[in-house]
């Protein structure tokens, strides 16, 4: 069974950095288009960045254009997300997703197919 798992979460000030990483087991990372999505408390859970099945194309939302980076790594099995300039609100539970889309619905989250649990980002003002 295909399981990603992500890392790197916790407590920082805004403005501070914050790397998320996120491990694949059970299946090689090659064969999907990851993303990773976020979701505050009372909110819906939301896209935050995504990556093409090459790499060669990255996707991201608006808030957080600029400030976030992704990317890939097929030979470790490995997903990254570099969060710089961090704000209070992009305090919430950050989940890594791969998906098999084809297209341009890589922000829809019924497009993925294995999710993991979440790990915890929290921005103090």
């Amino acid at each position: 069974q295909v399981q990603p798992v992500e890392s790197g979460g916790g407590l920082v000030q805004a403005g501070d950095s914050l790397k998320l990483s996120c491990e694949v087991s059970g299946g090689s990372l090659s064969r999907y288009a990851p993303a990773w999505f976020r979701q505050a408390p009372g909110k819906e859970r939301q896209f935050v960045a995504g990556i093409s099945w090459s790499g060669g194309m990255t996707y991201y939302a608006d808030s957080v254009k600029g400030r976030f980076t992704i990317s890939r790594d097929d030979a470790k099995n490995m997903v990254t997300l570099q969060m710089n300039r961090l704000k209070p609100e992009d305090k919430a539970v950050y989940y890594c997703a791969l998906g098999s889309y084809t297209g341009n619905s890589y922000a829809d989250l019924s497009e993925y197919d294995y999710w993991g649990r979440g790990t915890q980002v929290t921005v103090s003002s």
